[in-house]
């Protein structure tokens, strides 16, 4: 298929790094489960999450709420890493995820690649994995809708990076 991504150098707009991902997380969703950043591949983007209080369900495993978020956090930044960010917004459109595995304790890493990167849409698939054992917990895949800036009704500053 034309439009499959496999192992692609240089999806990237420009060179990112983990600080100004991290930088992202400020005041939103990523912070409150405790969502990090923590590294930047070619053609994958990756990031843990604690498996605690703030990411657990009632009944102590992970949260299927929380994998979608990690899943959701690394697609749509990945995404956003792929275009020009003072041109185009990446904004998810459609998550789903299967729930292979339960976790208590400990973290779960998410590694996010490209399936397809086009003009105006993405799909980007996240594996989670238990970091103690390395086994699978989550698979998941995330559409992306690529907007102008200013397509939204009421949005958040513009993130301009320098380039």
């Amino acid at each position: 298929m034309a439009n499959l991504v496999s192992d692609q150098k240089s999806i990237w707009f420009q060179d990112y790094t983990l600080d100004l991902l991290d930088g992202m997380r400020n005041a939103n969703m990523g912070t409150h489960i405790g969502l990090e950043f923590t590294k930047i591949g070619d053609g994958f983007l990756e990031g843990t999450l604690p498996v605690d209080h703030r990411t657990t369900q009632p009944f102590g495993i992970l949260h299927g709420g929380a994998s979608c978020v990690l899943a959701e956090s690394l697609g749509s930044v990945a995404a956003w890493m792929t275009i020009d960010p003072e041109k185009y917004r990446a904004v998810g459109l459609e998550i789903n995820a299967n729930h292979i595995r339960a976790v208590t304790t400990g973290t779960v890493t998410g590694r996010v690649t490209p399936l397809h990167i086009g003009r105006r849409t993405q799909v980007w698939q996240t594996d989670i994995t238990e970091d103690a054992t390395g086994k699978r917990v989550c698979i998941s895949r995330l559409t992306v809708a690529i907007i102008d800036q200013g397509t939204l009704s009421t949005q958040k500053e513009t993130v301009i990076v320098g380039k």
